[in-house]
């Protein structure tokens, strides 16, 4: 994964995105083509140059479309495509969404047009300038064409979604997903007629996610009726941006529904703190997870979330029988390290270390974190210090230095910098402009530290 910006949006590139520009990259045939545009190499760190472009250009559509509304948008680059965050303090209107949503398919269509007409232009392209502008404007032609096919996640499935919304409320997301089943339905049937797998795998998907949509739609009025058919989807959506790490969106989508009024059941007011539960573990607030989780009704609470969200408001004796049974259910060795950072926190340290296959290392840092997390950046020190004497690292050393930084331990920090450095850390860059040392910043001491580190870096 990296990270860039563009002016004031910030960009996340997502492994997930160049794998897969990569894999339709081979499924194309180099053609015996002679000169480096007939090799497999070039078309494949070609196209992989091609669809990073193209699916930024058209995610910068929607994103540029939403500073002109005054939100704060972000950028996520991940599998086939991307996602634009708004970040809108509120709802969004449904003419501003449609907006939003068609200024993406936009900015790539005229990217394409942009690489077509300087095709025509230029006489006799040297051929890998050839090759760049031609396949461009025939991917973004393509790939705006394909975005406006009614069916989510596309942009056309969310423009007809929000249009059917608009006319109909309570039917409207009904009527939406069943054009997206028909739609899928035909262009399966032509891709397969044309031997293109991969599209029909693709609308195949789709498919089956608006079939599922419409099934839970229909269902009885005792279990999901058509009022409450769009909030189902708002906790699909809400879900996926947890699983993303995306939590301003997941938490915004499961707020919304929470909103909803009349159409809101019990189950899935339940269903919507459990995401929001989630979303403040994730961000380190522990109290607020206990108060969503509390509200959870018609489904379990996972023993490690509550176990978590324990640890973070200093409850290691209700946390430590949860991360246990955490650890039992799951076998998880992640879980496991959590529930040894538990028992080092409880004051239990030998019977940590005596958990099966246990890293010492890992043991300790999970006791650290959950401590530097809720604030209590001394006994994250203390504790960083006494996971020296088992673990000699120089990120063990770096990490308790940042804690007693940002308690304000001014010469302690320095020390434990020392020991880091003598223990391999020479990083120079990145402590200066670490905010856990912002503290240390103009301290002659620690000025000296980054000195010497710098000269010691190899030319």
């Amino acid at each position: 994964m990296f990270r860039f910006r563009l002016g004031s949006i910030p960009v996340e590139v997502q492994p997930s995105h160049l794998l897969t520009s990569a894999v339709i990259a081979l499924s194309f045939s180099p053609g015996n083509q002679p000169g480096p545009t007939g090799s497999m190499a070039f078309q494949v760190i070609s196209w992989m140059l091609i669809v990073f472009i193209s699916v930024l250009v058209h995610e910068l559509g929607h994103a540029l479309a939403s500073l002109a509304f005054g939100y704060r948008p972000t950028i996520t680059l991940a599998w086939l495509g991307g996602h634009t965050h708004p970040n809108a303090p509120g709802p969004i209107p449904w003419s501003r969404d449609v907006l939003l949503t068609l200024a993406g398919p936009l900015f790539g269509l005229l990217l394409g047009v942009a690489c077509w007409v300087v095709d025509a232009l230029v006489e006799r392209p040297h051929p890998v300038l050839g090759y760049f502008l031609r396949a461009g404007y025939i991917a973004n032609f393509f790939w705006a064409a394909l975005n406006m096919v009614p069916v989510l996640p596309l942009d056309g499935g969310r423009i007809s979604t929000v249009l059917a919304m608009r006319i109909s409320r309570e039917r409207g997301f009904l009527w939406a997903q069943m054009l997206a089943v028909l739609a899928s339905a035909g262009l399966i049937a032509v891709a397969i007629a044309r031997k293109e797998m991969f599209l029909a795998v693709f609308f195949a998907m789709f498919g089956f996610q608006a079939l599922r949509a419409v099934y839970e739609a229909m269902k009885g009025p005792e279990q999901v009726g058509l009022a409450q058919a769009p909030l189902v989807q708002s906790l699909q959506l809400a879900r996926e941006a947890l699983s993303k790490n995306q939590l301003p969106e997941a938490r915004r989508l499961a707020s919304s529904v929470l909103d909803a009024g009349e159409a809101l059941t019990p189950e899935l007011a339940g269903r919507a703190h459990h995401v929001l539960g989630w979303v403040a573990l994730k961000e380190g607030q522990g109290r607020a997870a206990l108060d969503h989780f509390s509200q959870v009704q018609g489904q379990r609470v996972e023993p490690h979330a509550l176990a978590a969200a324990f640890s973070l408001i200093g409850d290691e004796t209700r946390a430590l029988p949860l991360w246990e049974i955490a650890w039992r259910e799951t076998g998880d060795r992640t879980v496991m390290h959590e529930y040894a950072g538990s028992l080092i926190r409880a004051g239990k340290e030998a019977q940590a270390l005596r958990l099966p296959g246990v890293d010492v290392a890992a043991a300790f840092s999970c006791a650290e974190r959950a401590l530097f997390i809720r604030g209590a950046y001394s006994e994250a020190a203390a504790m960083g210090e006494a996971a020296l004497a088992h673990v000699p690292s120089p990120s063990v050393a770096y990490d308790a230095a940042c804690a007693f930084a940002r308690a304000h331990n001014l010469s302690d920090a320095v020390r434990l910098l020392h020991r880091a450095r003598e223990l391999g850390f020479r990083d120079a860059d990145y402590a200066a402009s670490d905010e856990d040392l912002a503290a240390l910043h103009g301290h002659a001491a620690f000025e000296a530290w980054l000195a010497e580190l710098r000269q010691s870096a190899p030319s």
